[in-house]
């Protein structure tokens, strides 16, 4: 068996690993390269390896960086099954058709006003295409055995968001194991991911591999203060967020401190349609995380649901103190930057990172103090002020990953490559472990092959 490294490497984006047995060719995740426009390149470049032809997928989770590149490969001829948890295959079929709807919408405003460098921009996929390729996906639960050709595979539950897992293939005497992105241990909403099996070999994502997320005070505490310095400047609170696992985490979070009297009540606008259908699947699975579905039920009431554009343009006529949750997290595309255009040159408003910022983003640029960002081929003063919560993060940092190890049934000498950081993160977290473990770890390069 050998394992070639086709994305998330030196990079959390584009997370692709290509399983090679005597008979058999596995994906295990089929991710979107984020961020850096050298990164985003490569998902125009011909696919590596020939992965249209490859005999399955499986998926360790939902998020684009992880399943967004299916629709290329649908594009490109492939026609086999794609095998993801229940919950997994319900967000992909948001997640994915919103991701091509976006494309299309971009690619379209940049032809319309001449902002790009092809008389024709087209977008990677579309809406249609997206929707098409999830005729693809078949559901499995946590624990069910299933098989690709000769290799046997296992999900078991990684924590982070709903159906994350850790995929586990055995195939030619060998067992190995992709973590996927691992939750954290004390997490508000998700359960902590299950410790490993014995594995010949790990792959393990190392976003928070040189970080540990600030445990002095909580998460709750750090939004309240946030809400309440921008609320007594009369400000707006603008939070960029991930439709999947934080949208809903801050709906929840945000609904729980004004009953509790730590916030001033204020409207609360989810400005995402994504997110709004995300937020009912949770509820439809609340059994995979901690929040009952009469708790959900609660905290979404209380929130303003934005579906249509109209609804949308109409919340910059809200006067007063108010918060609005939109896409996307990194502030790469979505509603949040027509925001963005009516409140960044505000001093009263308040912008609020809640999760990890990769490398090139525009939420990664302002948290290190751009003067301006550029918005739809325009650059916009940043006047606003610009803050991140680390404690909703939904990564385990350095040593949460390093505790899940201890808790896992890995033998001494266990081979570990990491994977899904970047580059300053995985060389700290490679020092850690070798320091700390007596596991045998080292860094995946891109493209490179493992050979078990």
């Amino acid at each position: 068996m050998k394992i070639i490294f086709l994305g998330g490497t030196e990079t959390v984006t584009g997370s692709k690993y290509l399983v090679e047995t005597e008979n058999t060719r596995l994906l295990v995740d089929c991710g979107l390269f984020q961020g850096y426009k050298w990164l985003r390149k490569r998902n125009w470049q011909p696919l590596p390896m020939g992965i249209n032809e490859v005999d399955g997928v499986v998926l360790t989770h939902a998020h684009l960086d992880h399943s967004g590149f299916i629709p290329v490969l649908y594009k490109e001829g492939y026609r086999g099954p794609i095998f993801a948890q229940e919950a997994t295959t319900a967000l992909c079929d948001i997640l994915l058709a919103d991701s091509g709807r976006i494309q299309e919408e971009d690619a379209k405003f940049l032809g319309k006003h001449g902002l790009s460098k092809h008389k024709t921009p087209q977008p990677l996929y579309d809406e249609a295409m997206a929707l098409a390729s999830m005729k693809l996906f078949q559901s499995v639960s946590f624990g069910q055995s299933f098989a690709v050709g000769d290799i046997n595979i296992t999900l078991q539950p990684a924590g982070h968001i709903l159906g994350a897992s850790s995929v586990i293939i055995e195939a030619e005497g060998k067992r190995v194991a992709f973590s996927g992105d691992v939750g954290r241990p004390q997490d508000v909403m998700m359960y902590p991911a299950a410790p490993l099996p014995e594995v010949d070999l790990l792959l393990l994502e190392s976003t928070y591999g040189d970080r540990q997320h600030d445990k002095t005070e909580s998460a709750e505490k750090q939004l309240a203060d946030v809400v309440n310095e921008c609320s007594s400047s009369g400000g707006v609170l603008l939070i960029p967020a991930f439709s999947v696992g934080r949208a809903q985490l801050l709906q929840y979070l945000l609904v729980k401190l004004m009953d509790q009297g730590d916030i001033p009540r204020q409207p609360i606008f989810l400005d995402s349609p994504m997110a709004i259908n995300v937020s009912q699947i949770y509820r439809r699975h609340h059994q995979l995380h901690k929040l009952s579905d009469s708790v959900c039920q609660h905290s979404f009431d209380k929130v303003i649901y934005t579906r249509s554009v109209d609804e949308s343009k109409a919340i910059a006529s809200q006067s007063g103190p108010h918060i609005v949750i939109a896409g996307s997290g990194m502030a790469t595309g979505g509603r949040i930057l027509h925001h963005f255009k009516r409140w960044l040159t505000d001093h009263r408003c308040t912008v609020l990172f809640s999760g990890h910022q990769a490398g090139g983003t525009r939420g990664a640029k302002m948290l290190q103090g751009v003067e301006s960002i550029k918005l739809h081929g325009q650059w916009l003063p940043v006047k606003a002020r610009v803050r991140q919560l680390d404690g909703l993060s939904a990564h385990a940092d350095y040593s949460e990953l390093s505790d899940w190890l201890k808790q896992s049934d890995l033998r001494a000498g266990t081979p570990i490559q990491l994977i899904h950081g970047e580059p300053d993160a995985m060389e700290s977290f490679r020092d850690h472990l070798n320091q700390t473990t007596n596991f045998d770890v080292d860094i995946a390069d891109y493209q490179g092959v493992y050979h078990l």
